[in-house]
């Protein structure tokens, strides 16, 4: 790799320095030099993806990503990463118009879990998705997971108004998570029998942080995480 790779954060911001403070401690480093080339541009004025994607104006949206893919690319990045799930609707479409690749959060969340699940042969495989309404509508997830064969599945209205609280009433209002809303939303995929739930949205991640979730819980911004740092040619560490 010759250069850096380009971060397109701000979505929300607090996942976005979560997302930085994750490379720095899962790089095994030793003396700054060690550490990853980034340039991370936090465009906090990026539209709302999910109100993009359920009003049907996604223009506003993609042309802010494709401009902020070709300005990173223009300082010579060598790849981009995108630490928002919801955007990610747009990422195909975003490849061919840019010369470097695009380390795809969704994609590398399925390799995981498919491997995960051969690593448990026997084992009920039932996927829940946690996440935006605009990434359930999309099926971003589900399609990705229905191609490998791999069963997923969603909740009820009332539990997706939870986790739409979790995401917009609380982090991207600066504000912990609401642990009963959480309990509530964890029993339903347990009774569901998902043997995995993606945290499909990066302010799930920070509250996996904060309430050190199981390990039923997968989260692709760690698995994003691994991405950059070994597209970097660092060694990650545990």
């Amino acid at each position: 790799m010759s250069g850096p790779v380009g971060i397109i954060g701000g979505m929300g911001p607090a996942a976005s320095e979560f997302f930085y403070k994750n490379v720095i401690e899962h790089t095994r480093a030793e003396r700054d030099q060690e550490h990853v080339d980034m340039i991370i541009l936090n465009d906090v004025s990026m539209p709302d993806r999910t109100e993009a994607i359920l009003s049907g104006d996604c223009e506003p949206v993609y042309s802010r990503l494709l401009s902020d893919a070709r300005m990173l690319s223009d300082c010579g990045c060598s790849a981009i990463a995108i630490i928002c799930n919801t955007a990610h609707y747009f990422a195909d479409m975003l490849e061919g118009q840019i010369d470097i690749p695009i380390l795809h959060m969704i994609n590398g969340t399925v390799d995981a879990i498919e491997l995960s699940l051969k690593e448990q042969a026997g084992t009920p495989a039932r996927v829940g998705i946690m996440a935006t309404d605009g990434t359930i509508r999309t099926r971003l997830y589900q399609k990705a997971f229905e191609g490998r064969g791999i069963e997923t599945w969603c909740p009820d209205a009332d539990i997706q108004r939870e986790v739409m609280h979790q995401i917009y009433d609380r982090v991207k209002r600066g504000l912990r998570y609401d642990r009963l809303s959480m309990e509530r939303i964890d029993a339903a995929y347990r009774a569901a029998g998902c043997s995995h739930v993606v945290l499909g949205c990066t302010e799930l991640s920070v509250i996996r942080e904060q309430e050190q979730l199981p390990g039923l819980y997968i989260d692709p911004m760690q698995i994003l995480v691994k991405r950059v740092i070994e597209f970097s040619g660092k060694c990650y560490k545990l």
